[in-house]
């Protein structure tokens, strides 16, 4: 069950990059669970990853490629290939090195990507019979199949396009995504590939991309658990017509917005399709001392399983978040100064229960699909964002039965 609507869009062309899939059974034979990205020659690609020590072998692997100018990204799901030790990284480059015979490029220009069971050997003979028929399906239409082809435990494929004009000419950016459970700030188990005709170089490219992530991805909670495999990667094959994106320019700040709504999309899509997620949540903590205290708060009320539960059950019981924003570390805390808020009903103010609260209008937020909380901390200008979604009993069976 997912939050909202969720319609995947059309995704246009975009010139120099090229998907195909195909269906290796790693975990099932219902439908497509390999996916390859080509890039045309002299793009640049930029890429974060997990902050999780327990990276699994992928990671690794592209990791160490990723200063090799990238041309070919081979992702699988079904199999995290992570927890797999040597023999992991072995069959992560065995992996890297079939793509790289196939499209005729060397092994270091190949990242791989894993999503699915942690501690699974990867079945590389699978991909490796597989992969042949991903290279001759190639094509720079293929955006919908490669959404499907990374999906898990997701309900529904996730995508967003977006165009920019600079000086008249276009950029486009279509972005895929993957994840639904742990899910956590600090990236998550998700994959998200963004793809981008912009001629920018990989440094700049990078400085963006990092300062995209930490803005949209690491403002999302699902179940407070970082995964081994989560990585975000842009893709930038420089084909547009529109002039090169350079540092400190007015096509800097415009390029690097675009790239960060898009992922700001993409982060919120995983949250509406949160393993049995019934109600999207905005955590916004306004009036903080620095954005950091204010990402400390609204992480401590969006990790609160006692605040998720009471969401699920939409129970008005504003206490919890009062006692998880009393927990969040902040020094010198001003109880009296502190005002939170159900959407715009207030129901705390000078320490307690705001005198004209009722459990009636607390109620009638509640009942919505959507809500926003709002904590007013009376420190200082900060004000952050966070998304995360309830804990309902389907989140439970979920992941109960995950390896079943």
């Amino acid at each position: 069950m997912a939050v909202g609507r969720c319609d995947f869009p059309i995704m246009p062309e975009i010139p120099g990059i090229r998907l195909g899939t195909a269906c290796a059974g790693i975990k099932q034979n219902v439908r497509d669970d390999l996916l390859v990205f080509e890039m045309a020659e002299h793009g640049s690609c930029a890429a974060v990853f997990t902050q999780n020590a327990f990276c699994a072998a992928p990671v690794l692997v592209a990791r160490q490629h990723l200063t090799a100018a990238p041309r070919w990204l081979l992702i699988n799901s079904g199999n995290a290939n992570a927890g797999t030790g040597k023999q992991g990284l072995q069959d992560a480059f065995a992996t890297c090195e079939e793509l790289a015979r196939l499209t005729g490029g060397s092994t270091e220009r190949v990242l791989p990507f894993s999503t699915g069971v942690i501690g699974m050997p990867l079945p590389i003979d699978k991909i490796a019979a597989a992969l042949p028929e991903a290279v001759r399906n190639l094509h720079s239409g293929h955006w919908d199949k490669a959404a499907r082809a990374i999906m898990t435990t997701d309900t529904f494929p996730k995508g967003v396009t977006k165009t920019l004009e600079l000086d008249g000419r276009t950029i486009t950016f279509n972005g895929i995504a993957k994840g639904a459970g742990m899910i956590q700030p600090n990236m998550a188990t998700m994959l998200s590939f963004i793809a981008t005709d912009a001629k920018i170089g990989r440094d700049l490219l990078q400085q963006c991309l990092a300062r995209a992530a930490e803005l949209s991805f690491n403002r999302i909670t699902v179940d407070g658990d970082t995964s081994t495999n989560d990585a975000l990667v842009v893709m930038a094959s420089g084909l547009s017509e529109a002039p090169e994106i350079l540092p400190d320019s007015e096509h800097y700040t415009g390029f690097a917005e675009a790239l960060l709504e898009v992922c700001k999309s993409l982060a919120e899509a995983i949250v509406r399709d949160g393993e049995g997620a019934t109600k999207l949540m905005r955590i916004v903590v306004e009036e903080a001392q620095s954005d950091e205290e204010a990402v400390r708060v609204a992480k401590t009320i969006a990790h609160s399983p006692l605040v998720k539960t009471a969401f699920f059950a939409s129970d008005p019981n504003w206490g919890r978040i009062l006692a998880a924003v009393g927990r969040a570390g902040v020094d010198n805390m001003v109880l009296e100064n502190i005002r939170i808020f159900l959407d715009d009903v207030c129901i705390v103010r000078e320490g307690g229960r705001a005198d004209d609260y009722t459990e009636e209008a607390g109620q009638a937020v509640m009942d919505r699909e959507e809500i926003r909380v709002t904590v007013k901390l009376g420190r200082g200008d900060a004000r952050q964002e966070v998304l995360t979604c309830d804990f309902s009993y389907d989140y439970v069976k979920i992941n109960a039965e995950y390896r079943t």
